[in-house]
């Protein structure tokens, strides 16, 4: 197999470079000074020397100052005060007598000698040097970060693309893998290799889903349908004995409540994106009032009746049954938790549906509990799809439910069925 180069190893080599590169230009420019007290002291030595040998050569040689140098000695010609507490090396930058001056003193035999050299002017040029030598340090510096910047961007441009290639992954499609170089690094090939692992096991998991989804959705439904049918045909008989009727409505009605649950809940489990593509354009002012009479008989008992407000005509486009699940559990909540008066529904033109009842109403603590509650997936009480799953319902097709409610002045529910 072939082994592959380590990301880690690259960027380490590159950032290990570029510090090599940075302590090379670092200790030029360092040991300028360090070179120059070495030149300069080797400079003056050699003016000591030669003097002494004049004078070993000459008894009569007696020294003459310049402008640009002068020695003094102990015993003998001594130093002025300011040079005479110097100790023995070379003293650069020295300030003597107004000008800028390097000094060395130093031992020879039983004698003490300052040799004094006026550097005014070769400082000015060493300074120049020194700046022009900084600024190509800096250029050069300057140089070396962007060929590093450049490196390491191309070192870390194949996790650019591979986090490009995860994105350009569809949910709905099964088989998809994601590939990399063969001279990609091996940190690479690692997160390639556990990326497309995960997918394949990804892809059994949603066939294993897949299957289970239609194969309930088929075993559900069919008995379903039959107590449906079976039902709606008892209820057609005359002969049908009151007591009987009443129980076989309730049959009906509660085969139509789990119908209607199956439907949500394999709406669910669909991706929204494919579900968009079965809709089907549903005028919510034609429906309203046929959801309207399929629950008058939950008002049976009570002193109850829905009153419909102003319709605006506008439509949706979305599951026929999912609407009718949506806004008939909104009605029969109003109807479970109402006891007298009129519950009142209306429709705006942005695909809202209103509903108020005279209930009791609740506290902000207990609104708050039922959101908690919504928010949760919490139990439903009584009949219908419950304010759980008409939760999740509206956040999976992005619709909008939202629910205001006060003691003593019920309750106000509104849907929006549109984005």
């Amino acid at each position: 197999m072939k082994a592959h180069r380590s990301l880690h190893g690259k960027i380490r080599r590159l950032l290990g470079g570029y510090a090599v590169l940075l302590a090379a230009v670092i200790l030029l420019v360092f040991a300028d000074d360090f070179l120059e007290d070495r030149v300069w002291k080797s400079l003056l030595q050699r003016e000591i020397a030669e003097h002494v040998q004049r004078q070993a050569d000459d008894p009569a040689y007696a020294w003459r100052d310049t402008d640009t140098l002068q020695i003094y000695r102990m015993p003998g010609r001594p130093p002025p005060p300011e040079l005479s507490m110097l100790p023995s090396g070379v003293h650069d930058d020295f300030w003597f007598k107004g000008r800028e001056n390097v000094v060395l003193v130093q031992r020879q035999g039983d004698v003490d000698y300052f040799v004094v050299r006026d550097i005014t002017g070769i400082e000015t040029v060493e300074d120049a040097l020194l700046l022009g030598s900084l600024g190509l340090a800096a250029v050069v510096l300057v140089i070396i970060g962007v060929l590093v910047a450049r490196g390491v961007r191309d070192a870390l441009r194949p996790l650019s693309d591979l986090a490009s290639d995860i994105g350009k992954l569809a949910p709905d499609h099964a088989g998809q893998r994601v590939a990399v170089a063969d001279d990609a690094s091996s940190e690479l090939h690692v997160i390639t290799n556990a990326l497309n692992d995960y997918l394949r096991r990804q892809d059994a998991f949603v066939e294993r889903e897949r299957v289970f989804i239609d194969t309930t959705s088929h075993e559900l439904r069919t008995p379903i349908a039959i107590i449906a049918g079976a039902s709606e045909l008892a209820l057609g008989r005359d002969d049908l004995p009151g007591s009987a009727r009443q129980q076989v409505q309730r049959i009906h009605r509660t085969a139509r409540d789990v119908e209607q649950l199956i439907a949500l809940l394999l709406t669910l489990a669909k991706d929204p994106a494919r579900l968009s593509r079965s809709n089907e354009v549903v005028p919510l002012h034609e429906l309203l009032p046929d959801i309207i009479d399929d629950h008058r008989h939950l008002m049976d008992g009570k002193d109850l009746s829905v009153v419909i407000d102003d319709l605006a005509p506008c439509s949706v486009s979305a599951p026929l049954h999912i609407v009718q699940a949506a806004i008939g559990n909104l009605l029969r909540n109003a109807i479970e938790n109402s006891d007298n008066g009129g519950i009142h529904v209306s429709l705006d033109a942005d695909a809202t549906v209103v509903v108020r009842d005279p209930g009791h109403g609740m506290t902000p603590e207990e609104i708050s509990r039922l959101y908690a509650q919504m928010a949760r997936g919490g139990g439903r009480e009584g009949g219908g799809i419950g304010l759980d799953l008409l939760a999740r319902l509206c956040e999976h097709l992005g619709w909008t439910l939202s629910i205001q409610s006060a003691p003593g002045r019920g309750t106000i529910s509104r849907l929006r069925l549109s984005r």
